[in-house]
């Protein structure tokens, strides 16, 4: 199966790892997530493997047919777990007492058209992105940096795709890397100094801290550019290069304001400042 890279879906606002197969041409959502979703468990863990054994226990083929994927964990890993198509999906919804049930299947069907519509003009994701970025709260000017922070990133992942380097691990690896250089944290601790767990580390910066997360990975592209590494092990030198770029920059920058630039805030208490900023301007 030829995979693109993880996408993270919303539905009402909650989160659903999702990995686009060219091949197939179909989504493989984390049925975690879906049972996280539809029951509001406090351990969706746990209410999936309770129904998994039951469902197999009935002789149900929706759970002996689940994939296993490697997706991206709450702790920053790419970390086996079970997926199910759009199909699937559906058939374990019936198993699951909701409310939500119906919403879902409508949320399903419109993921799989958006992602056909998306193939043929690619600007209707970023279309998508920045709709859902002002229906979560967010300031003009913060999804103006996080679309161009998209952009960035897509140039770096392209550089890191001719070197050699592997999507998952490897990339993980290297963002983890850049994110140790240029902010003196990794994802991990980084996420819990905002008071994060599966949230996007990303979408709860603030806009210097995404403004120093892009100097960084142009910094490292532009250097992939001049230097063309080859391999995870050149590519990292080039990366950690890139990071200490945004790495002075920031230095430099809490040395003349007098204050860290890695915040605290996350998407809840950022878009209530940046309310303020509006309200007082």
């Amino acid at each position: 199966m030829r995979e693109s890279k993880d996408k993270i879906k919303l539905f009402e606002e909650k989160q659903v790892r999702a990995v686009w197969d060219a091949d197939a041409e179909k989504w493989w959502f984390s049925v975690v997530d879906i049972v996280a979703v539809l029951t509001d468990s406090d351990n969706p863990q746990v209410y999936w493997r309770v129904l998994k054994k039951r469902l197999a226990d009935e002789g149900n083929e929706t759970v002996t047919n689940c994939n296993g994927l490697k997706m991206l964990a709450p702790d920053g890993k790419m970390r086996l777990t079970d997926v199910a198509d759009t199909e699937q999906v559906l058939r374990i919804i019936q198993s699951i007492p909701s409310k939500k049930a119906e919403p879902f299947k409508l949320w399903l069907a419109k993921v799989g058209s958006e992602r056909i519509d998306e193939a043929i003009d690619p600007e209707l994701s970023i279309d998508r992105a920045i709709q859902n970025y002002r229906r979560l709260g967010y300031s003009e000017n913060w999804i103006n940096q996080r679309i161009k922070s998209i952009e960035v990133r897509k140039a770096l992942t392209d550089e890191w795709d001719k070197s050699g380097v592997k999507q998952g691990s490897e990339y993980a690896a290297l963002t983890d890397l850049m994110t140790k250089t240029w902010s003196g944290m990794n994802s991990r601790e980084y996420k819990q100094h905002k008071g994060l767990k599966k949230e996007s580390l990303r979408d709860n910066m603030t806009n210097t801290e995404l403004v120093l997360n892009m100097l960084a990975e142009v910094s490292a592209t532009d250097i992939s550019i001049a230097r063309q590494p080859s391999g995870f092990h050149e590519s990292a030198e080039v990366a950690k290069e890139g990071a200490e770029v945004a790495k002075g920059a920031r230095v430099q920058l809490e040395k003349r304001s007098g204050k860290p630039v890695v915040s605290k805030l996350n998407a809840k208490n950022l878009k209530q400042r940046l309310l303020k900023d509006v309200d007082g301007a």
